[in-house]
């Protein structure tokens, strides 16, 4: 299952997303908006994450006007990986080395086209392991207040 949210920055793109995951049989859970009204991106932005570090859903991608908001949101849920990207080499990075589990998208920086290719190559990307899992544990000590070195 994939979470999806998005403030009334990213609606189009989020409807698109919504596109591609159904075209791909997947399965989503829809955490708003709904409107165009102006909204708080962090009140979409952490029910999703708090989805997504529960293990309820899988991953998760997050829409606004820049990705940056949602993104930083996310992030302050223990477990979460969040990334902004705008392009599709940093969005497979972010799954092989990263082990990204929830991306964040900027629809006024992207559009819907690319916003889409982002999603959907970064969805098919696979995190490598080996010396990347380490890197990753360095982080979930940080995360704990615990100095990785």
């Amino acid at each position: 299952m994939i979470a999806l949210a998005c403030d009334h920055g990213g609606l189009a793109l989020k409807a698109e997303i919504k596109k591609l995951l159904e075209e791909r049989g997947l399965p989503y859970q829809d955490f708003g908006t709904e409107s165009a009204a102006s909204c708080d991106y962090a009140l979409f932005a952490y029910p999703a994450a708090c989805a997504v570090a529960s293990g309820v859903c899988k991953q998760g991608i997050l829409v606004c006007g820049t990705g940056v908001g949602m993104a930083l949101a996310a992030n302050k849920v223990k477990g979460i990986r969040c990334v902004v990207c705008s392009d599709v080499f940093t969005a497979v990075l972010s799954r092989q080395h990263n082990n990204a589990n929830m991306l964040a998208l900027g629809e006024r920086v992207v559009g819907q086209g690319l916003g889409r290719l982002i999603a959907s190559m970064w969805l098919d990307a696979e995190f490598e392991g080996g010396r990347h899992t380490r890197r990753i544990g360095h982080i979930a000590a940080i995360e704990e207040g615990v100095t990785p070195c």
